[in-house]
């Protein structure tokens, strides 16, 4: 009994640590480009159950400053990436997830931005989780303001991004290694506990056997 649940330790052990290797963060997208530069518009949207099959397809819509309507400029699913927009033809190339239909990341980079590129981004993700039985739909979106300059700015929010970027991977990474260090401890505490049963085992077998022995010699005389 202390073998198996010491072996079902090391699958979950295992299986822990192959999901987190696929660590899934949300950062925010910058939101100021340079004009005749590129820039990557991002669009995260993680999974909150990793162990659950699913499939996503992502939108990307438009609102040029000063209009009222958004336009579809972009679309990705499992046939690939479509402009829908003659104002970004040739201008917009997929930057997110990449041979999977489980798609966590939607971004875009926008190519030779001009200064009617300014506005407002937003991206959806059409999600379906597959659970034994059923099918679950979902929709997240996100929105990106997008402001062009002439020349390069460190902005406080491109700043405070990065910052959280970091801060987040650091977070995973020291949250996966106490996982593992405390997977690790089960593990072993298991392997003591099947030592110790197995070396009572043997213990009660030598005093059974001594015990038949000095019964059959008390017989024999």
């Amino acid at each position: 009994m202390a073998a198996l649940h010491l072996l079902l330790l090391s699958l979950l052990c295992t299986l822990f640590v192959y999901q987190c290797h696929g660590a899934c963060a949300e950062v925010d997208s910058d939101t100021e480009a340079v004009a005749g530069k590129g820039f990557k518009l991002g669009c995260i949207s993680c999974k909150r159950r990793s162990e659950v099959d699913g499939s996503a397809t992502v939108e990307w819509y438009f609102r040029a400053k000063g209009e009222a309507d958004f336009v579809p400029i972009y679309t990705y699913d499992e046939d690939g990436p479509t402009i829908k927009h003659d104002h970004f033809m040739d201008r917009l190339d997929w930057n997110g997830s990449k041979r999977s239909n489980d798609i966590q990341d939607g971004s875009i980079y926008l190519l030779n931005v001009t200064f009617n590129d300014t506005g407002t981004y937003s991206c959806f993700f059409n999600r379906i989780l597959s659970y034994e039985n059923y099918e679950y739909s979902t929709v997240v979106s996100k929105v990106v303001q997008l402001s062009v300059v002439a020349k390069a700015t460190r902005g406080t929010a491109s700043i405070v991004s990065e910052v959280m970027m970091y801060v987040s991977i650091i977070g995973l990474q020291v949250w996966l290694l106490i996982e593992m260090i405390y997977c690790y401890r089960k593990i072993a505490a298991a392997g003591e506990e099947a030592l110790r049963e197995a070396a009572n085992a043997e213990y009660l077998a030598i005093a059974s056997e001594s015990k038949d022995n000095c019964a059959g010699v008390q017989v024999g005389e």
